[in-house]
């Protein structure tokens, strides 16, 4: 059975806490390349510096999971793909999954890039501290929230 793509030209893909197999961003990256895949990405990107993250940290390459997006796996499907071909371990994916989801800007320019697009997407929000964060505000806002 096919699987349908997300039209992200309407909305944000699903937020890169959201968990498949322990992995953080998993689903947000299946959403993004499903769309992708169809011409239906709208602004996000395939393969983007989050999206390399994971690709590096698991061993596989941006073209054979996209091309395993492309054949209709599901979900559930795709974690069996990439644990398949990972050599990473349960508890070495937990540890990366909460690096990831803590992760904040680390030098001084960083910081000011940072505070930066926080300004323009919400310049009274004081809370935002972590690129997940400032990440689901970002889709929020840009599909009509308000920050």
């Amino acid at each position: 059975m096919p699987i349908t793509a997300p039209d992200l030209t309407l909305h944000s893909p699903r937020s890169p806490r959201i968990r498949l197999g322990g992995y953080v961003h998993l689903p947000r990256l299946l959403d993004k390349a499903r769309a992708f895949a169809v011409g239906k990405a709208g602004e996000f990107n395939y393969n983007c510096t989050l999206d390399e993250q994971f690709f590096g940290f698991t061993g596989i390459s941006p073209k054979a999971f996209l091309t395993a997006v492309k054949s209709g796996k599901s979900d559930t499907a795709m974690l069996a793909w990439v644990s398949a071909r990972t050599k990473r371990q349960p508890l070495e994916i937990v540890q990366w999954s909460t690096w990831m989801e803590n992760r904040s800007p680390g030098s001084g320019l960083a910081h000011g890039r940072f505070q930066e697009s926080i300004a323009q997407l919400a310049p009274e929000r004081t809370d935002i501290a972590t690129f997940f964060e400032r990440l689901d505000l970002d889709d929020y806002v840009s599909f009509g929230g308000q920050g």
